[in-house]
């Protein structure tokens, strides 16, 4: 990218917002800084940048191995452990052809957004903000809106797992309402200070949660040596579980670059990619297996069975830990707290896609989004508490369906209309609804791809006439009828409007 591009008057600052770059800082321009209580925020290093580009004289963070164990904390949760139990649990498949499943289709999907996180140094953009360069200035809304809602899925179901596994240590005394608010408002402060301790925190998350699955191992391991056998599996069952496990996954392409601006622009890309690509694989293979041989092995053992009960998966971690007494249960709640590590990044995310789907918002601290999305999320995941396997199955094989699309056009976008040329984003026009593209092009290619896309769903509440007789194919169909779609409706628009 070149020097004249990236530096502008639109992109100053990186992390400590109070820096003056131009003459005036970033956080001086807009509204909140006139307050007190704001300005002493941001002299405690409080991260007020929202979707404001950064520049490339700001990009200087050069601890690379943050996104790995960012990703690694974000997945390395009992989320994760619930997702592998759907296969043997939902779908009806045996230890094998779930972990068979979980390892391609994981393989598989992480690397769309594991090379978005690349693209974050190059730009110093945040995801939704760089897909206004395929999809516009208004078209992005659209994703935008999908986009916070599958955020705001997830941390319902992550806090809906935090309160069920808090509840389970305390025989019923603690209600799992009482375990969503402490969930939430812990991960309400991490991601309230921004970036650093973010980043800080993310570092340090997954320490205590290795610790308990290897002591639920040591103690539960030998409950796990000899599976009951499992009927044939079916290739409907299997490509249902696959969507399911793509939609887990795939939904990061996202927000994958809302982590990497402040990176420094000549990290090679390969090392980006393949520090992202860890950071997924690694504990979602691992624990999402563990969640299937668990399940699999949960109707053989009482106690863990009885934890079991309508589907409580915090109280199947509570029964595995039992035997190390009250040890186990202060690991229970280690575990418990583990999806802050997820609900913090994702609130970080919602509080920038809020940003893009009401643009004049972007005037206001990006903190103040993460008080907004806390007040959905608590009301939310305790009228869904007592429905998490439902919710977990059909949100996560709806959301990546529409992921799959977003990908694929950002994807085409780069990789074909641009030669995968980093310079021919201008940035002067990250914000220009004149100057970007109309996202006629963006939006009409995923409105042609439901044609396929709606045939070749299975959910509960509608099946397919495809799906029917191949099982969920919609989240595979989705991405290359999109990314097929896009290019002619793309050169299209581009006879009528220049490419910026």
């Amino acid at each position: 990218m070149t020097e004249a591009r990236a530096k502008t008057p639109d992109t100053p600052d990186v992390e400590k917002d109070v820096v003056s770059v131009g003459g005036s800082s970033y956080a001086q321009k807009d509204w909140h800084y006139s307050y007190k209580w704001s300005r002493k925020l941001l002299q405690w290093g409080l991260e007020t940048r929202g979707i404001t580009p950064v520049s490339v004289r700001e990009r200087i963070d050069t601890q690379y191995s943050k996104i790995f164990f960012l990703w690694l904390s974000f997945n390395f949760n009992i989320l994760s452990f619930s997702a592998g139990t759907l296969g043997p649990v939902v779908f009806g498949l045996g230890l094998r052809d779930s972990c068979l499943v979980i390892l391609f289709f994981n393989l598989l999907c992480s690397a769309l957004p594991a090379y978005l996180t690349t693209w974050g140094p190059k730009l110093g953009l945040r995801q939704m903000c760089q897909a206004r360069y395929s999809f516009g200035f208004y078209g992005v809304i659209v994703p935008s809106v999908f986009n916070l809602c599958s955020m705001t899925g997830f941390c319902i179901l992550n806090c809906i797992l935090g309160g069920q596994t808090l509840s389970s240590i305390s025989d019923g005394h603690l209600s799992w309402s009482v375990g969503i608010v402490v969930i939430t408002l812990i991960s309400l402060f991490v991601s309230f200070c921004g970036y650093r301790v973010l980043t800080w925190y993310e570092r340090l998350a997954w320490i205590p949660v290795l610790v308990v699955y290897i002591v639920a191992l040591g103690v539960g391991g030998k409950h796990l040596s000899n599976p009951l056998p499992a009927e044939p599996a079916t290739a409907p069952a299997i490509l249902s579980f696959a969507s399911t496990v793509a939609g887990f996954v795939i939904t990061y392409c996202s927000l994958s670059s809302d982590f990497t601006i402040y990176f420094n622009p000549k990290v090679p890309s390969w090392k980006m990619f393949l520090y992202s690509y860890l950071g997924f694989n690694v504990p979602i293979i691992l624990i999402q297996c563990l969640g299937a041989a668990v399940a699999v092995s949960a109707p053989s053992v009482p106690a863990w069975q009885e934890g079991y009960a309508n589907g409580n998966v915090g109280g199947l971690i509570d029964a595995m830990l039992q035997p190390t007494g009250n040890f186990g249960k202060f690991l229970t709640v280690l575990m418990a707290l583990s999806v802050t590590a997820n609900i913090a990044p994702t609130f970080y995310s919602f509080s920038l896609s809020f940003q893009v789907f009401i643009p004049p918002f972007a005037v206001i601290p990006r903190y103040m989004f993460s008080l907004l999305a806390t007040a959905i999320l608590i009301p939310v995941s305790i009228v869904g508490a007592h429905k998490f396997y439902d919710a977990l199955t059909n949100f996560l094989g709806l959301i990546g369906y529409w992921a799959s699309a977003f990908g694929a056009i950002v994807l085409v976008e780069h990789l074909l209309i641009r030669r995968g040329d980093f310079s021919s984003y201008d940035l002067r026009f990250w914000k220009d609804p004149r100057r970007l593209p109309t996202g006629f092009a963006a939006l009409g290619a995923c409105a042609l791809s439901c044609a396929l896309i709606i045939p070749s769903i299975d959910q509960v509440w509608f099946v397919g006439p495809i799906a029917a007789h191949t099982g969920d194919i919609g989240f595979e169909l989705a991405f290359f009828s999109a990314g097929v779609f896009y290019v002619p409706l793309r050169y299209i628009e581009l006879r009528f409007r220049p490419m910026v």
